[in-house]
C-alpha cells in the first residue's frame, strides 16, 4: 500500500514527534547511540544500500532499554521520593531485562513476570539486574493475569512492553538517531511483535521525513500484523505463535494498531527457515551474534517481496533495525544445525 502522512495528525495517536524528542533528552545520559554498519556482502545481494542499526549493542542487548528507561525515569520524576515505588511488567525477556536495569538505575524495585519457556540467558539477565522474577505459563493471557496479581500485591506501576506511550516514545529515538546517522534514507525495515518500536519509528521518521517508507518484518507463524493490515482491523494471534523469534510472539495491541494502520507502508512475512538462514548468514558474514527476532528483519530485506518494493518504490538507501542480540548460547548449536 502507498501511504502518505500529509493528512495524518500525529496528535490523534496521543504521541507525536515532540514526545520522542523529549524522550531522547530524558534518556540520552543512560542509553548508547548504537552504531550503523554496512556490509559489502549484503549490498551485493540486493539492489539497494543497506544500513544496519545495531541495537544489539544497546544496554541490556536490545532496543527495549530505550522505552524502559524513558518510562521509569518519567515515573520517578512524578513519584519522588521513590522509596516505595515498584514497577511491574511481563516479558519473554528483552523488555524484562530493560525494565530491571531501568529500575536499578532509578533506585526503584522491579518485579518481572516471565513465561516458563523464556530463554535462560534472558531470565538470568533480569535477575542479574536485581529484579524479582515470577514464572508463569507461556501464554499472553497467563502473563497478563500473573502481572495483575503482582501489581495488586506490590501496589506496583505496570510498564507494558509495547502499549505504553512512554515506551513507544522511547523506542522512537531509534528513528531519530537513524535519520541523523544516514543522510537521505528512503526506507526503514524493523521487526514487529507488539508494535512499540515500529510505532515509535513511524512517528519519528514520518514526522521528520513524510516521504520515507516504513516496513514491518514479521514471522509467518506470528503474522497478526500482516493479517490486521490486510483486513483493516486488529486481528491478534489466537494462541501463542510457534516461532523461533521469541521476541515477536506477542500481538500488535490497541495502542500501537491505529499508528501502524495509518503509517505503516507494508508488512513482509518470512518463514522460519528464512529466519534461521539469515541468522547463520549474519554470524558468518558480519560476525554479529544477533537473536532470531533481529534475523526477521534481515530475512525481510533479502526476500523477493522486498526486491519488488525496491524496484517499485525506487529505494536506494534502506535502514534495517537489528533489534537485539540476546540469544541463549547453550541453544545456539541446535538453532543453527
Amino acid at each position: 500500500m502507498d501511504l502518505t502522512t500529509t493528512s495524518v495528525n500525529m496528535k490523534d495517536f496521543g504521541i507525536e514527534l515532540k514526545d520522542v524528542q523529549q524522550a531522547h533528552e530524558r534518556v540520552k545520559r543512560h542509553t548508547k547511540i548504537t552504531p550503523v554498519m554496512d556490509f559489502d556482502y549484503f549490498d551485493n545481494k540486493v539492489s539497494c544500500k543497506l544500513y544496519f542499526k545495531c541495537e544489539l549493542f544497546q544496554k541490556t542487548g536490545s532496543f527495549k532499554f530505550r522505552g524502559a528507561i524513558n518510562s521509569v525515569s518519567k515515573l520517578v520524576e512524578k513519584e519522588a521520593p521513590t522509596d516505595n515505588v515498584t514497577v511491574v511488567t511481563h516479558s519473554s525477556g528483552n523488555h524484562g531485562q530493560a525494565v530491571a536495569l531501568a529500575a536499578k538505575l532509578c533506585h526503584v524495585k522491579a518485579h518481572i513476570v516471565m513465561p516458563s519457556n523464556a530463554p535462560t540467558c534472558k531470565v538470568n539477565g533480569v535477575k542479574g539486574y536485581g529484579a524479582t522474577v515470577i514464572h508463569c505459563f507461556p501464554s499472553e493471557r497467563a502473563r497478563e493475569e500473573e502481572a495483575d496479581k503482582v501489581i495488586k500485591e506490590t501496589n506496583g506501576c505496570f510498564i507494558h512492553s509495547s502499549q505504553s506511550l512512554d515506551v513507544i516514545a522511547g523506542q522512537g529515538t531509534i528513528g531519530l538517531e537513524l535519520l541523523e546517522q544516514v543522510a537521505d534514507l528512503d526506507a526503514i525495515v524493523a521487526p514487529v511483535g507488539g508494535g512499540g518500536m515500529l510505532s515509535g519509528i513511524c512517528i519519528a521518521a514520518k514526522s521528520i521525513k513524510p516521504s520515507i517508507k516504513v516496513y514491518a518484518a514479521e514471522p509467518i507463524n506470528a503474522d497478526d500484523c500482516a493479517r490486521s493490515m490486510k483486513a483493516h482491523k486488529l486481528l491478534p494471534n489466537e494462541k501463542t505463535p510457534d516461532t523461533v523469534a521469541d521476541g515477536l510472539r506477542v500481538s500488535v495491541g490497541p495502542v500501537t494498531w491505529p499508528i501502524l494502520h495509518k503509517l505503516l507502508d507494508d508488512v513482509i512475512v518470512v518463514s522460519e527457515e528464512e529466519i534461521l538462514d539469515n541468522l547463520r548468514l549474519m554470524l558468518e558474514k558480519t560476525k554479529l551474534l544477533i537473536e532470531p527476532s533481529s534475523a526477521v528483519g534481515v530475512a525481510a530485506v533479502r526476500s523477493s517481496r522486498f526486491n519488488h518494493l525496491i524496484q517499485e518504490q525506487n529505494l536506494k538507501k534502506v535502514g534495517v533495525v537489528l533489534c537485539g542480540g540476546n540469544i541463549d548460547i547453550s541453544k545456539l548449536k541446535a538453532i543453527l544445525k
